[in-house]
């Protein structure tokens, strides 16, 4: 069976980290493993589980974070995972099931949108289409998961990328494949704590882009 590697960012999360780690657990195989790099170094778990590797982030912000992450992993299907969402009965097992081939691949699947009680408030799916995602992103990290094959083409992050699932989801629909699936997987919490990134001006914006385009351009990572 492939190994799975659940990568999971923290950062004072100590409220909703709990009820998200006990989803993921039962669905790990004794293979696999659930990396947690925690910003916050405070934080406190109580779980018992050799699959658990923690470690202290970087604390230089959610996209270094998740970068220093997928450095750690040494799975061959790599899950991202964020600390205040919760997991549906299923979701690594649809997940090994598309992500089935040696080659770069990406997968991104629904969710249910829910409040700070998880009660659910709507749905949401990602398209496909490099210039589309490139100036309205639909790529969330927390609904992707993707094969080892694509790590060369995703790391090292670029300086100056808004978030990492965009510049992962574009570079797996240049150099790999991408797969779709609408059906909800997970619970997606959103509250006013969830922000990862400050609101940002048009112009910031058009600059992220801009700069994004020109590194997809010359394909490298810097």
């Amino acid at each position: 069976m492939r190994k799975v590697s659940v990568l999971l960012a923290a950062f004072h999360g100590e409220k909703y980290i709990h009820e998200q780690i006990a989803s993921i657990l039962p669905q790990l195989e004794p293979c696999d493993e659930l990396i947690i790099s925690d910003d916050s170094p405070e934080l406190a778990l109580s779980f018992e589980d050799s699959r658990i590797k923690y470690i202290q982030g970087p604390q230089q912000g959610a996209i270094k974070n998740f970068e220093f992450l997928l450095a750690q992993a040494r799975g061959d299907i790599l899950v991202l995972s964020d600390q205040d969402d919760v997991w549906l009965p299923g979701k690594l097992e649809r997940t090994r099931e598309l992500l089935c081939e040696d080659e770069p691949a990406l997968l991104v699947h629904g969710a249910y949108l829910t409040d700070e009680r998880l009660n659910k408030t709507g749905q949401m799916s990602a398209r496909t289409g490099l210039v589309r995602n490139l100036f309205r992103n639909s790529y969330t990290g927390c609904c992707m998961a993707f094969t080892k094959q694509l790590l060369p083409y995703i790391l090292p992050f670029p300086k100056n990328i808004p978030m990492h699932d965009q510049w992962i989801g574009l570079r797996a629909e240049r150099y790999g494949s991408v797969t779709v699936l609408s059906e909800p997987l997970m619970l997606w919490r959103r509250h006013g704590a969830a922000q990862t990134i400050s609101p940002s001006s048009f112009k910031q914006k058009i600059t992220w882009r801009i700069n994004m385009l020109c590194v997809l351009l010359r394909g490298g990572c810097r």
